[in-house]
């Protein structure tokens, strides 16, 4: 494979919901808004060659349209506009996904396949398009990198790049192409150092 996919997603939240794991009588299902993926090439300078930023339209168990929290608007800057007006259907986000990943494994900081596939098309009563095995957590890529396990549990994506002092240009916290764009300048930085080759991807 000549190239690596690095995503991002946004899920909803609310308000005190994270401390309850999104158990409390009023908190919405995590399930995905916003999907953003970078995909960086693994030869010659590791360039990113191309980007998607893609807004989910959420829906719940009743297949009705879920309104964002206040909190959500707040920490992504996503808005009712920008879902009314952009957004896709899960089931079209996702084959969006899987295309634009052109069968290369899909790296997240974390398990976000989980809010972005497993709950979401769970809750929508669709059959997932992308298998598990797609998926690589890019938290083992920095350990293989050297990143101390300690300071690895307490890194967010969109503060990895700071802590290495990756100059880039400017992106914003919570925002998943962003957010995805954070990781990807890091790895782009260790394959550059060699201290990742291209075969970690696979």
């Amino acid at each position: 494979m000549d190239h690596a996919i690095v995503f991002d997603c946004e899920f909803l939240t609310a308000e005190g919901a994270p401390s309850r794991f999104w158990c409390g009588p009023f908190d919405p299902d995590p399930v995905v808004a916003q999907i953003g993926i970078a995909k960086i090439g693994l030869s010659d300078d590791f360039p990113v060659l191309d980007t998607r930023r893609i807004f989910v339209v959420p829906r719940g168990r009743d297949a009705g349209r879920l309104k964002l929290d206040p909190l959500f608007v707040k920490l992504t800057g996503i808005t009712e506009e920008q879902i009314e007006g952009e957004g896709k259907a899960l089931e079209h986000a996702l084959e969006m996904t899987k295309e634009f990943a052109e069968g290369a494994k899909l790296w997240s900081w974390g398990k976000d396949e989980f809010n972005m596939v497993a709950i979401s098309c769970y809750v929508q009563g669709l059959a997932p398009v992308l298998p598990v095995t797609r998926f690589g957590n890019a938290c083992d890529l920095l350990l293989k990198a050297g990143m101390p396990y300690d300071d690895l549990k307490t890194t967010r994506s969109n503060t990895l790049s700071a802590y290495f002092q990756i100059d880039h240009p400017p992106l914003r916290g919570h925002d998943a192409l962003d957010d995805a764009l954070c990781v990807t300048y890091v790895l782009q930085h260790f394959l550059r150092e060699k201290t990742l080759v291209s075969a970690d991807f696979d």
